[in-house]
């Protein structure tokens, strides 16, 4: 490994399954012998946990602009909190959810400037990237489904809203090839984890 440990990102439309794999991941890499450390945005621990309640459950109206600044602030407590430090000491950390959620959703999904995303998005976390980012690509249709009758205010927003996201994360991809790999998560867990593997193992040499 290299003298700091990696930072890697799990992005996708909701319903794509990317949790489920950065926790087979987490399982993978543990028994390989790594350090691993397991966390998402929004609401990690602490001031995270209170932000993503505001997030995904407040049941008022939230302007974009508000939405996409809870985001930040929790962004901002995350990296140098948690992620900075694990890294630092040679951790892989797996993230589920970070900038490109952001560009995604509020800038391709809520019509917010993309660019002024960009520059908020590095101000949050003090121009720290991640090694490796993994899209979950699939179908808003098979998304929906996956989801259920029960959703957050996110994935309540609506199909043209959550396609405009699905359409934002291809065009992430197609921007920063070298960083941000799409795996096609139409098909089973089994299937998309070996895909997904693949990836990591490119990553960490092995």
């Amino acid at each position: 490994m290299k003298e700091t440990g990696y930072f890697i990102t799990f992005e996708g439309a909701d319903g794509c399954g990317k949790t489920t794999q950065s926790k087979l991941v987490q399982e993978y890499l543990e028994n390989k012998g790594y350090e691993v450390v397991w966390t998402r945005e929004p609401g990690s621990v602490g001031l995270g946990q209170r932000i993503r309640e505001l997030l995904l459950h407040y049941d008022g109206d939230v302007a974009p602009r508000c939405e996409a600044f809870l985001f930040l602030a929790d962004r901002a407590q995350h990296i140098e909190h948690i992620i900075k430090p694990a890294v630092k000491e040679g951790k892989i950390v797996l993230c589920d959810r970070h900038t490109d959620s952001t560009i995604a959703y509020q800038g391709y999904g809520r019509g917010e400037d993309i660019e002024e995303l960009k520059y908020l998005n590095n101000l949050a976390t003090s121009g720290m990237k991640p090694d490796l980012t993994i899209v979950f690509d699939v179908s808003t249709e098979i998304a929906q489904l996956r989801i259920g009758a029960e959703k957050d205010r996110m994935e309540s927003a609506g199909i043209e809203f959550h396609k405009k996201v699905r359409n934002g994360y291809l065009e992430i991809a197609k921007q920063e090839p070298e960083r941000v790999k799409v795996v096609n998560a139409d098909n089973g867990i089994e299937e998309v984890f070996e895909d997904t593997k693949i990836i990591i193992n490119e990553l960490l040499n092995q």
